[in-house]
């Protein structure tokens, strides 16, 4: 039996649809203790609020307005955070006690948000620690489309674990044939991912559930398997 820590940040919900069937996958995959925790929001509205411009920009026939329709997502954000109120908020003891550790969130400019950023920095005790070291870990995340950096965001993001010493687990093609397909949905050998769609308006695919609920089976098997060979060596 495996510890698994499902952390994650999002801001309009899909990645908390992927947590949530993240964490299903690691619970099927043996009698491990799976928890569900979550990176808090900044604390200053003007730094977690999409703010649009007043005025509209001299080049409009240029302007991605329409597209990603920033205003008409404020709705979006506040129901998200009312979704997600019983989730508790991540701590350093969290990513202790896990065995194996999945991340999720959305990506901001091909790579992680300024929040997952600053829960990682803040987790540097643990890097001094030593904490992190040999645990297995994987990403999963959502993006706008299939072309705004779903798969840029997992690479990027896979920098900082392994600083913290973390063994990364991806989905191999084999056993995700869902994603060897023309169709416009997420996942990559790099882990999980859904297309939120420009406007957050799509809910995450059943097939990407599926691929985000064998990266949590994946990491929970690895997590058992090691510790099942450290538990060996320790008894000779």
């Amino acid at each position: 039996m495996a510890n698994l820590l499902v952390v994650y940040y999002s801001a309009f919900g899909h990645v908390f649809q992927m947590a949530q069937a993240v964490a299903d996958g690691a619970s099927q995959s043996g009698a491990h203790q799976v928890k569900i925790v979550r990176i808090p929001e900044m604390a200053a509205p003007q730094n977690r609020i999409i703010q649009p411009d007043k005025e509209k920009p001299a080049n409009s026939s240029r302007s991605l307005s329409n597209q990603f329709r920033l205003t008409d997502r404020y709705s979006k954000y506040e129901a998200a955070g009312v979704l997600q109120e019983n989730i508790p908020y991540a701590t350093n003891d969290d990513l202790r006690w896990a065995d194996g550790i999945l991340w999720g969130f959305p990506t901001y400019y091909g790579t992680m948000p300024a929040q997952v950023k600053l829960f990682l920095e803040m987790a540097g005790e643990l890097c001094v620690e030593g904490a992190l070291e040999g645990k297995p870990t994987g990403i999963f995340n959502s993006t706008a489309s299939i072309h705004t950096g779903h798969e840029a965001a997992i690479l990027t993001a896979m920098v900082p674990l392994f600083h913290f010493g973390m063994i990364f687990v991806g989905l191999p093609y084999s056993e995700n044939p869902e994603y060897l397909t023309a169709d416009a949905i997420g996942c990559s050998p790099y882990g999980a991912s859904t297309l939120a769609g420009p406007d957050s308006s799509l809910s995450p695919d059943p097939r990407e559930l599926l691929m985000a609920a064998r990266l949590g089976e994946r990491v929970a098997d690895v997590a058992a398997a090691l510790q099942l060979f450290w538990s060996r060596e320790a008894s000779g």
